[in-house]
Parts: structure tokens; C-alpha cells; sequence
């Protein structure tokens, strides 16, 4: 029997599992997908909010702070791409300023640091490609950027360092109440634990409603995104909001922290959990509504685009509680949830240490190191490199100069890279122009090579997601 089922590898459960991992506790970690990071945790608008949007008094509004104040140090002990470079939140209108000096003062009230009103001018000189309609903005220099991917693996791998284990592929089914807990029913068997934490993202609903006559209502909102070339990422420095106004809530206009530039999302309630399906319609309001803010976005330079799914809870709030004896929820975690998951998992991690009467773990060890880019060191310290581990002097993927080197530590981490889309995650490999055009080949060869498989089972992104369905020699 483990200690502790977490159900949902996302940043919510895998902030969790590292958070719990600090005490003596066995935990596993169940996942429906190939991997971690698969659901709303891998596709989202990578930002780390300040704080100053949700309500004043919320356990949204005090995670998102104090989730935002942990960043900085927490990007420097688990080496994950993290940048404080400040949002806006443009105000296009003079009527508009009652509703911006509301939203100062409501991230005043949640403690956010630094908050100030700016004029055009100020404005204008922050962002030269604000849009003339500008008439102010709001500054948050506490706000950032983020890699979701490198934030989500940087936990799951400090979490398994620290002796949490992972189980993939693995769709739980029901739940059912024990004497000393609950047995997990899976398709893959059942599985018994003392306690279970709910961190299914969309799905955290249905697994709750099978404890709990307090029924939860969970609704996927979908958001569309484009993602620019390398070239765009200058357009703009800082994230750009749009204040919700008489054009509705506007889309963000953001660089990332690998220098491309982010446009989007809308938000569209769906009642298919699965559809990240992205829409002509969903797309033009993009183009539409992004240039309110934003003057002149190279729109042309987009090298894909996608969509996400928020667990969008009907009351707007996250819930974490003991929701059934032993029963901990993690829900309804949508958007500040990535700014909030080092809050989430410590309050997480915090209940289930008290159900359980957990004690510390002294050999705890919060560091891990993220993989290394040969691009950042000198170039001298790279020619060493290259001598001593010849794989980081090939490069697999023109686009991103991603070497062998760096795919192999992807793959042979815990967990793992063990799909195309695994590896592209963990190095960026095929997230380049040519979107893996050049490179999968090569990559899907290094996986096979490694995992000991033949290529024709190396998938997208698990399940049914094969690229090769035989060899041509086969029907000739």
C-alpha cells in the first residue's frame, strides 16, 4: 500500500509530489498520458502573474502571490528558464481608468509589490510597439515568464530524486473507500493508498463526484494561441494585457523565455475535455483582438499555432481541501494555476502531512540540474565538452542547435523522455521553423536506440500517435 496516490501529473500534482516528497512518505504518481505535463500544464500562456487580477480575499489570489514570490529562488535551485521581466495592463480608453485604478487596488490589497500606474509616455517608452490608443497602463514588475514545460519537469524529477515514483499510461477507472484508505481502480490493475490526492486538471470533477455528494463542476475552456519565430520575439519586452474594457477582456502579447513571441488565448467553454482542436474563427479573434493593444505584430512570422484547455471551476476559485477522509482535492487549478504551483503544492503537501502525521524526511534534497545547453557556455568550455562527450558536437536539430548530447539526458532522466514530443519538450528539438520537419527522423532514431525499441513503435506523444507503420523493403 503507498502512503500516497497523486492522481494527474500536471504542475499542480507534480508540484505536489515534490512538496510531499519532503517527508517520509511513499508516493506514486498515476498519469493518464505517456508522460508528465501532456494537459493544460503544456499548453498555456507560460506567465508567471504578479498577482493583481483575482479577488481579494481568494485562495486564488493568496497562492498566485505567494506562488509569484517564490519563482526566482525556485527557478535557481531546480535550474528551470524562468524570467522577471514585468507585465502591462494596457488601458485603451480614458473612460477605461476608474476600472484600471480598481485593479490597482485590487493587487494592492493581494500584496503585490510594486504596483504603479503609468502614463502614455512612460508607456510608450517601456514598449515602443503600443498601440496609439494607449492611454496608460498598469505596471507589475513582479510579474514573469516562464518555460510550463521546464517548471512541470523540474518538479516531477526533484520529486522522483526524492523518491517519488511515476506510473504512466494509466487511466484510473474508480475509487473506492478501504479501511485504511482508498483502492484505486485503474486500467491496469488496482492500486490501494492511505491517501489519494485528485490533481486530474479537466477530469478533477468526475473523480470527486465519485467521493463526494458535494458535486463539482468542472468546464474545459479552450484558448488559442499563435507562437512566432525567434525573429518577433523583440516585438514587445514585457507581457501585455489588455484591460478588460468595452472590447471584452482582450489576448496577451508576450515574449517567452526562449525569445519567441506568444499571442493569445481566447476563451471558449467546451464540453468535450479532449478537443484542443484550434478553429479558423478562434484564431481571427486573435488577430483581431491582439492588435488593440499591440501595434504591427508580425502575425506573418507564425511558426505554429495551438490550443489549451483551462479547468475552469463555475465559482472561479481553486479548491484544495480534504474533501473526503483522505480524499485531498487539487482542482479547479486554471489560470494563475502555473504562477500559484509552488503555493498549490506546499498547501497540498501541508494536508496530506496532516492526515497522515507525516515526518520530515532529513535527506531531503530540493536541487536538481536541467540539461544542459551547450549554447550557454563559453566557447571554450564547449570545445571541452565536445572533446570529452562527442554527442554535444552533433547537432539533431538545426532550428533550435539542439545536440544529440541533450537529447540523450532527455531520455535518460527520471522520468524520461520516451515520444518525439517528449524530447521536444525537455530540449525544444522540432520546436523550431520547421516545427520537427528535419530533425524527427533523427530523433525518433536516438529513441529507439535508447529504449531499446523498434522505431516503427516510437510515437508522437504515446497511444495510438505512430509515425512509421513499416518499412519499405517490407512490401516490396
Amino acid at each position: 500500500m503507498k502512503d500516497v496516490i497523486i492522481i494527474g501529473a500536471g504542475v499542480a500534482g507534480c508540484a505536489a509530489a515534490r512538496e510531499i516528497s519532503r517527508y517520509n512518505a511513499d508516493i506514486l504518481v498515476l498519469e493518464k498520458e505517456e508522460d508528465v505535463c501532456c494537459g493544460t500544464s503544456k499548453a498555456n500562456s507560460a506567465i508567471v502573474h504578479a498577482g493583481f487580477d483575482a479577488a481579494a480575499g481568494s485562495l486564488m489570489a493568496e497562492l498566485n502571490v505567494q506562488g509569484s514570490r517564490r519563482m526566482p529562488a525556485l527557478a535557481k535551485e531546480l535550474d528551470f528558464a524562468y524570467d522577471q521581466c514585468g507585465s502591462l495592463v494596457v488601458c485603451l480608453s480614458d473612460s477605461d481608468r476608474p476600472a484600471l485604478q480598481k485593479l490597482y487596488e485590487n493587487g494592492v490589497a493581494n500584496g503585490v509589490e510594486g504596483l504603479r500606474i503609468i502614463e502614455r509616455a512612460e508607456l510608450l517608452a517601456m514598449e515602443p510597439n503600443i498601440s496609439d490608443a494607449a492611454v496608460a497602463a498598469l505596471w507589475a514588475p513582479t510579474g514573469g515568464i516562464v518555460c510550463p514545460f521546464g517548471l512541470t519537469f523540474a518538479f516531477a524529477e526533484n520529486a522522483a530524486k526524492n523518491g517519488a515514483q511515476f506510473q504512466f499510461d494509466t487511466c484510473v477507472t474508480g475509487l473506492e473507500k478501504i479501511d485504511s484508505g482508498w483502492r484505486v481502480h485503474t486500467d491496469k490493475g488496482d492500486l490501494d493508498a492511505r491517501c489519494v490526492v485528485n490533481a486530474a486538471g479537466v477530469h478533477a470533477d468526475e473523480l470527486h463526484n465519485m467521493v463526494s455528494d458535494d458535486a463539482m463542476k468542472i468546464i474545459p475552456r479552450r484558448g488559442d494561441y499563435f507562437l512566432l519565430d525567434h525573429s518577433a520575439g523583440g516585438h514587445v519586452k514585457h507581457t501585455v494585457f489588455q484591460l478588460p474594457g468595452k472590447y471584452g477582456k482582450g489576448v496577451l502579447v508576450t515574449p517567452t523565455v526562449h525569445g519567441n513571441l506568444l499571442v493569445g488565448p481566447t476563451a471558449t467553454d467546451m464540453d468535450d475535455k479532449e478537443n484542443t482542436a484550434t478553429t479558423a474563427a478562434e484564431l481571427d479573434e486573435v488577430r483581431q483582438k491582439s492588435g488593440l493593444a499591440v501595434k504591427n505584430i508580425p502575425l506573418r512570422q507564425t511558426i505554429t499555432s495551438f490550443s489549451g484547455l483551462r479547468a475552469h471551476e463555475v465559482h472561479h476559485e481553486f479548491i484544495i481541501r480534504e474533501s473526503a477522509p483522505a480524499f485531498v482535492d487539487c482542482a479547479g487549478i486554471e489560470s494563475p494555476g502555473l504562477s500559484a504551483s509552488p503555493a498549490i503544492g506546499q498547501k497540498v503537501a501541508g494536508i496530506v502531512a496532516d492526515i497522515l502525521h507525516l515526518e520530515k524526511d532529513p535527506a531531503f534534497d530540493g536541487t536538481r540540474h536541467g540539461i544542459l545547453d551547450p549554447k550557454t557556455l563559453p566557447l571554450a568550455q564547449r570545445a571541452e565538452l565536445v572533446r570529452r562527450k562527442p554527442a554535444y558536437g552533433q547537432i539533431i536539430c538545426r532550428c533550435e542547435s539542439v545536440t544529440e548530447g541533450e537529447i540523450l539526458d532527455a531520455i535518460r532522466r527520471t522520468p524520461g523522455a520516451r515520444s518525439l514530443d517528449g524530447v521536444k519538450r525537455r530540449t525544444r528539438a522540432g520546436m523550431g521553423r520547421c516545427q520537427s520537419g528535419f530533425c524527427s527522423p533523427r530523433v525518433m532514431e536516438i529513441l529507439a536506440r535508447e529504449l531499446g525499441k523498434p522505431i516503427e513503435s516510437i510515437t508522437k506523444s504515446g497511444g495510438a500517435s505512430r509515425i512509421i507503420v513499416g518499412v519499405d523493403k517490407d512490401s516490396l
